[in-house]
């Protein structure tokens, strides 16, 4: 079977997180073939020598779509009067069916961006769309954020692709509209799993630019919202990775028929339970598995352990995670130690094998403001490591245990931007160290209980056989 995996922003240019998981399922499963498409920000580094992965054998290649329209020589559109009001539902994000979606990609009837954004039915539209919505801002800037909405679509649609059997988006968003338009236009399956809330993530960047004018960010919003639900109204299956975000996809209207929960997963034989705890003679040892970028609020960690040293705890925190993808935010961090004069208590190694690193490890942090279901929370349990974390994505019921927990706590849950809490949790191992061992065996046996890779990779690979296309089997 010749499956694609859609990703957006992520493998294999990004490590970690979404990245990794995707890396993992392709290496589990030899028996299939997969193309990965991979679509980037403008401006992004996508060369081979830009890969932060070595692709498994069974990945056949890597086909780079990048958000950003070239000028082209401009083909006009051939609308019919159904095409228009197709279009016309499709940018005032109603048409969550995707009628549009069956001819976006067309240019025989599109046109091309660079015809069909400068075309008198490109015009007609958008002043519709202003009727309509009975705005009172400029109508200018209404044109403009039209077109800068609907420009990277138009691009990535009429892109050329592949024939494949089976498709599979990491996430929604662009990644899940492609997916759904190549379900259509091919006649195959398209399965989506979000690792976090896409549209959400997307709404809470929004809510903070200062680039987007405030009348239209919440147009912004809807419309990752209403990509998202040409996704989930396209794909066979809809796999989210814990109940909380499945209750919140069927809010923004996911049908439930579709929905499956599969959980992230660790194989317990690659990590080693065998660690020093700290002492008087060792201060204690913290760790954070992150990305060092603004999502991961590295700043509130960096916060937390200046309020550790002015208590005179002997520590040392080790950030282990790449340090290119906002070089911006990683000079604020440092400039923030130097500030603080933190240098000799806090150390940024860059990307390592973490696996290696753990055994050293007393705490694991992660003081991430948005997560899903973090590899890293999984890693650092199947060590038998302690985590504080913040209530984030399904951070509490992994170290907490949920409602049907067996095993008791794998460490403390705090508020997201709360040093305060992130110290105060961190100085209870202080001043009672056995929690070190009995939290770190309870996340381990949580581990060993419900969040096997072994499990989770058959439930793919089973789900692939269930919706690939007969013909494949037949053959």
């Amino acid at each position: 079977m010749k499956i694609a995996i859609v990703a957006e922003g992520s493998y294999p240019f990004v490590s970690g997180g979404v990245s990794s998981w995707i890396h993992t399922l392709i290496t589990k499963m030899p028996e299939f073939d997969f193309t990965i498409i991979s679509i980037m920000p403008s401006g992004s580094r996508t060369t081979k020598e830009d890969w932060r992965y070595e692709l498994p054998v069974n990945a056949k290649s890597v086909k780079v779509y990048k958000l950003e329209v070239e000028e082209q020589r401009p083909i006009c559109p051939r609308l019919t009067d159904e095409n228009r009001e197709d279009l016309l539902s499709f940018f005032m994000s109603k048409d969550t069916s995707g009628k549009a979606m069956r001819f976006i990609g067309d240019t025989s009837i599109m046109g091309n961006p660079s015809g069909f954004f400068r075309s008198h039915e490109f015009w007609e539209i958008v002043q519709t769309c202003y009727k309509e919505e009975k705005l009172q801002s400029s109508f200018i800037d209404y044109f403009w954020m039209i077109r800068n909405k609907y420009e990277p679509i138009l691009h990535l649609l009429q892109s050329e692709f592949e024939e494949y059997d089976l498709l599979h988006t990491a996430s929604t968003g662009y990644a899940g509209v492609l997916g759904a338009y190549l379900s259509a236009k091919q006649e195959i399956p398209l399965l989506v799993t979000e690792h976090g809330i896409y549209s959400r993530e997307r709404e809470e960047e929004i809510l903070k630019s200062d680039w987007i004018p405030m009348i239209y960010k919440s147009r912004w919003i809807q419309f990752f919202y209403f990509l998202s639900q040409l996704a989930y109204h396209r794909a066979e299956q809809l796999i989210t990775l814990f109940h909380k975000n499945a209750k919140i996809q069927e809010r923004l209207g996911a049908p439930k028929s579709k929905q499956l929960v599969i959980a992230n997963g660790v194989t317990l034989s690659d990590y080693s339970l065998k660690r020093k705890h700290f002492s008087d003679e060792n201060p204690m040892q913290l760790g954070a598995i992150v990305r060092v970028v603004p999502i991961k609020d590295i700043i509130t960690m960096i916060y937390a352990a200046d309020m550790l040293r002015k208590r005179n705890i002997p520590f040392h925190l080790h950030i282990f995670g790449p340090l290119d993808e906002d070089k911006e935010y990683v000079s604020e961090c440092e400039n923030l130690l130097n500030e603080l004069g933190l240098k000799q208590c806090i150390t940024f190694t860059g990307k390592v094998n973490v696996q290696s690193k753990l055994m050293e490890m007393d705490v694991l942090l992660l003081t991430s403001i948005s997560e899903g279901q973090p590899l890293a929370i999984l890693e650092g349990l199947a060590a038998g490591i302690p985590f504080v974390s913040t209530n984030v994505g399904d951070c509490e019921e992994l170290i907490t245990g949920g409602a049907i927990d067996l095993f008791g706590p794998a460490g403390f849950i705090v508020p997201p931007v709360n040093p305060r809490k992130v110290a105060e949790s961190i100085e209870k191992y202080v001043e009672e160290p056995s929690l070190i061992e009995l939290h770190g065996r309870n996340g381990f046996n949580r581990v060993k209980h419900r969040y096997q890779l072994s499990e989770v990779i058959e439930r793919y690979r089973s789900l692939y056989k269930e919706v690939g296309h007969e013909k494949q089997w037949q053959e």
